[in-house]
C-alpha cells in the first residue's frame, strides 16, 4: 500500500483528493494548519497532521513522521489587487507560501525518495499562469515561479526515478481558496484613485462571474490522480473546462 502526503487538506481540492486517495485504498498523510478530525472518514490509513508550509520546523516535524511515495503540493492563498496597493508585508505572505512552501516541503521528502530511487511530486498551480489577467500580478507570479521550478525540478529528478509533474486548476470560487481570496480583495479598494475606473471595472466582472464553477473540486482530484497513476500523462494537466480552454 502506498502513501500520499496532501498539503492543504481542511478544504476544496485538497480535501477531497484526501478523501479520493482514501477511497481507493490508499495510506493517506492529510496536511492542515489546523487539524480537524471531522473533515475526513475514520480510517487506520488516515494520519491528519498539523503543518505550516511556511514555518521550516513544521515542515520538519511532518517529514520526520515517516516516508511517502507522492507528495502534493496544495496549500496556497490568492490575492487580488493592483500591484501598488499590495504592501511588501502580503507580497512576502503571498511567496512564502504558495512559492518557497512548495520548495520546501519539497526539500523535506526529497532525500527519502532518492534513497527509494523512486516517488512522485504533483505542484497545485494555478490556470491563472496561462493568460495575464489584471490585478493579479503577485498571485500570477508567486505560482508562475511554481510552474518554471517544476518543469526545471522534473528534468533533474528524472534520472533519480522521481516525476514531477503540474496540476493547473481553472477558477473555484466555492471552495474556502476563492472565499478566502475575495476576504482580501478589500485591499483592492485601497488603490490610489487613478486606478478606482479600472479596479470597479474587473471587481464588477469578477463578482459578476461570482457564483460561476466552471471547475469543479472533482475536475481537479481527477487531475491529480492521473498525474499520481499515470507515468505516461501530459507533464503539465489542467483542470476544469476554463483552464482546459486557456491550455488549448
Amino acid at each position: 500500500m502506498k502513501t500520499i502526503m496532501i498539503t492543504g487538506c481542511s478544504s476544496g481540492f485538497g480535501l477531497e483528493t484526501a478523501r479520493h486517495f482514501l477511497n481507493e485504498g490508499w495510506r493517506v498523510v492529510a496536511t492542515m494548519r489546523n487539524p480537524d478530525a471531522t473533515l475526513l472518514p475514520t480510517s487506520e490509513h488516515l494520519r491528519i497532521l498539523p503543518l505550516d508550509v511556511t514555518d521550516h520546523t513544521s515542515i520538519a516535524e511532518v517529514a520526520a513522521a515517516g516516508p511517502v511515495d507522492v507528495l502534493v503540493n496544495n496549500a496556497g492563498v490568492g490575492w487580488l489587487s493592483p500591484f501598488e496597493a499590495t504592501s511588501e508585508e502580503v507580497v512576502r505572505r503571498i511567496f512564502d507560501t504558495n512559492t518557497f512552501g512548495t520548495f520546501e516541503m519539497i526539500r523535506a521528502v526529497l532525500p527519502q525518495m532518492r534513497e527509494k530511487g523512486e516517488g512522485v511530486i504533483v505542484n497545485v498551480s494555478s490556470s491563472v499562469t496561462l493568460k495575464s489577467l489584471p490585478l493579479l500580478p503577485i498571485y500570477t507570479a508567486s505560482k508562475a515561479a511554481v510552474n518554471a521550478y517544476t518543469d526545471c525540478l522534473a528534468l533533474e529528478l528524472a534520472p533519480l526515478g522521481i516525476r514531477v509533474q503540474l496540476v493547473l486548476p481553472g477558477r473555484a470560487p466555492s471552495t474556502s481558496f476563492g472565499t478566502n481570496a475575495r476576504a482580501l480583495m478589500a485591499d483592492a479598494l485601497e488603490a490610489p484613485v487613478a486606478y478606482k475606473p479600472f479596479v470597479d471595472k474587473v471587481m464588477g466582472a469578477f463578482m459578476a462571474d461570482a457564483d460561476k464553477e466552471p471547475t469543479r473540486s472533482e475536475d481537479v482530484v481527477k487531475a491529480i490522480w492521473r498525474a499520481v497513476t499515470d507515468p505516461s500523462c501530459p507533464a503539465h494537466l489542467p483542470a476544469g473546462s476554463d483552464a482546459e480552454a486557456l491550455a488549448a
